[in-house]
Formats: C-alpha cells, structure tokens, sequence
C-alpha cells in the first residue's frame, strides 16, 4: 500500500509540474519543485522571467492556485517564485530558448543557432558548455551534431554539478531533441586547483623546506662519513 502511495504521489507532482510549464509556456520555466508544509503544499517556480509568471497584480498567480485547488484537488498550494538572476547558466532555460529558435527561424539555420548560445553561455562566464542536437538536420535523415566549448567533465563526482536539461523543437521536417549541459563559475569542484598569491606562496614555503631538509640529511651524511 505505502509503496502505492509513493507511485500515486510521484505521478500526482509530475503532472502538476507539467501542467504549470505548459500554462506558463516554454522557455520561461527552468523547473518546478513540490514541497510539502505542515499548511500546506509549497510549490516554488524557477523562472528568469517573474514577471510574466506572477502577472498583473499577481492574477496568473492567482489563476494558477485555483486551477491547482481545483483541478488537482491540492489543499492549501503557495506558488512562490524562484528568480533565476543568470540564465546562460540554467540549461532547461538554454535548451527551451533553442527549441524556440528552431521553431520560429527553421532547421536549415541551426548551426548559427547553436553556436551563438554557446558563445553566450561562455561570454557569461560558464566553465563549459555542451549542445547536442537531434533529427533531420538538414538532411531528410536524422543526424546527431554536438557543439562544445570550455570544460565539461564526463564522469566523477565532478560531472554531477554538471546542469544538464533536454527540450524538443517541433518543425516543419520534423521533431529536433535538444540537450544542454552547462558548467556554471559557481559549481563546487572538488579537483579544480585555483592558482593565486596564496597558493604559489605555499608552493615556495614547501619546496624552501623541502630543500632545507635534503640540505640537512646530506649534512648528517657528511657528518656520520667523518
């Protein structure tokens, strides 16, 4: 039964998850996130653009609750709004905008597309960044093309800070997938060595000692010889 409840739960957040996507609109959603409070559930919305997701006077707000209330039958829901301040380092947010690129400017233009939001993302500052792109490009088979830049780590403990997201573009030849994956400034890596005043400084403490100590044991050789 418990485990029952577990799935029915899973597939409840799901669907509200894409229900507040779609009503809102892609490429101005990053992720939805459903937490629940002893008042109630908290559902907190990442987005770049508030703005468009509250509305005027908080009314889309508003219309997003009752719906929520209504529709999937939630208790007491409180939408609050996550504000993505750099969105070149948000790869659901990355991908969605070239879904829409794609979309609205065609296929055949794919590769201006793809390389001027990698050299945005690595204009903000992002380590690395990864796009992988996915259908009949420009051909009528389907083909895979990557586009990558900077550093990006594969496996490890590092890859997991790695952001990566998917989207799909629906064209006129056909469906394209999307993926992005993006190494933001701000992730912490555990075998990324920074090289400043202070490290170099103890650089030379260490190999001052290092070489004080080879100075004494060839001292105490001499010494033990004699």
């Amino acid at each position: 039964m418990e485990e029952r409840k577990v799935v029915k739960l899973k597939k409840d957040e799901f669907a509200v998850r894409e229900y507040i996507k779609e009503s809102i609109g892609k490429g101005k959603i990053s992720r939805v996130r459903v937490e629940y409070t002893p008042v109630g559930e908290k559902i907190v919305v990442s987005t770049n653009k508030p703005g468009l997701v509250i509305g005027r006077g908080g009314e889309k707000i508003a219309e997003l609750t009752d719906v929520l209330k209504r529709r999937f039958k939630l208790e007491n829901p409180h939408i609050e709004i996550d504000e993505i301040q750099k969105s070149e380092f948000d790869a659901q947010i990355m991908a969605d905008e070239i879904a829409l690129s794609l979309e609205k400017k065609g296929p055949l233009k794919f590769k201006v597309i793809a390389y001027r939001t990698l050299q945005r993302i690595m204009g903000a500052g992002a380590l690395g960044a990864e796009i992988r792109l996915g259908g009949k490009l420009p051909s009528a088979r389907a083909k895979s093309w990557l586009f990558t830049q900077g550093y990006l780590k594969k496996t490890g403990d590092s890859a997991k800070v790695v952001d990566k997201a998917q989207s799909i573009a629906q064209t006129k030849p056909g469906t394209i997938g999307v993926k992005v994956s993006i190494l933001s400034p701000y992730a912490k890596l555990n075998d990324r060595i920074i090289i400043n005043e202070q490290m170099i400084q103890k650089l030379k403490d260490s190999s001052a000692n290092i070489v004080d100590e080879m100075i004494d044991k060839t001292k105490k050789k001499l010494r033990s010889k004699k």
